[in-house]
């Protein structure tokens, strides 16, 4: 550990923290920081100019990142019959109802993804204080409770998350690993970001971001420049 905060330490002296890098650039930075022995995610902490506790100041939405995460997805479906079927052939790497529930509820969660058809919804309902700490309980809007499973999933497999703020009115996410190239990260930024601005409230008033730290799972926390949008 002290290794690593040395490490960590060395490369932050060349870094100049009070500045605001452009998307490109920070990417730039973090790359540079000496690596670990894993993939890093690249993260992002937004911090917004609305009240959560507001019900029409909630920010929450899904992207598709143009590039994938990085990240390896481990699907758990609750289907049965036919969707069962769909969501096997789709790749899916746990399927059943029940049973899963059961096992659920005494703790397992070795899955990274959960998918629900709507008749499955009070059976996993019945999951919420497992599965909602965790962000794994699914939802309509993020198209993960659904009777097309099989988009869903492939959907997931293919680079799609959710976003969400958190009651202190900040969106913290990512948007692939440090290993992927400066221009598919950049792409996957501008996605992001795109995506979260459109789910702007319209009862917002001024700027809705008030400002982007991007960081490496082990790297600097970089503030990032960028674009203010004025109510209209």
């Amino acid at each position: 550990m002290k290794h690593k905060g040395k490490r960590l330490k060395d490369s932050v002296t060349k870094i100049d923290l009070m500045r605001k890098y452009s998307a490109r650039d920070a990417i730039e930075v973090l790359k540079q920081v000496p690596l670990t022995k894993f993939d890093q995610t690249m993260e992002l902490s937004l911090s917004l100019n609305v009240d959560p506790k507001k019900a029409d100041q909630q920010v929450r939405g899904t992207v598709s990142l143009p590039h994938g995460t990085g990240k390896k997805t481990v699907i758990l479906v609750f289907a049965k019959g036919d969707k069962e079927k769909e969501a096997k052939e789709a790749g899916a790497e746990y399927i059943g109802a029940e049973d899963l529930a059961e096992k659920i509820a005494a703790g397992w969660v070795d899955f990274t993804d959960v998918v629900a058809t709507p008749d499955m919804m009070r059976l996993v309902g019945k999951l919420g204080k497992v599965l909602g700490p965790r962000g794994l309980m699914p939802t309509p809007k993020a198209g993960t409770v659904t009777n097309d499973v099989g988009t869903a999933i492939r959907d997931i497999k293919a680079g799609k998350i959710e976003f969400k703020v958190d009651k202190n009115g900040n969106l913290n996410t990512y948007f692939g690993k440090i290993s992927f190239s400066l221009d598919h990260l950049v792409t996957n930024f501008t996605s992001l970001l795109e995506a979260i601005s459109k789910v702007r409230p319209v009862s917002v008033k001024g700027s809705f971001i008030k400002s982007i730290a991007m960081s490496s799972t082990m790297g600097p926390g970089l503030e990032v420049e960028y674009h203010v949008v004025q109510a209209g």
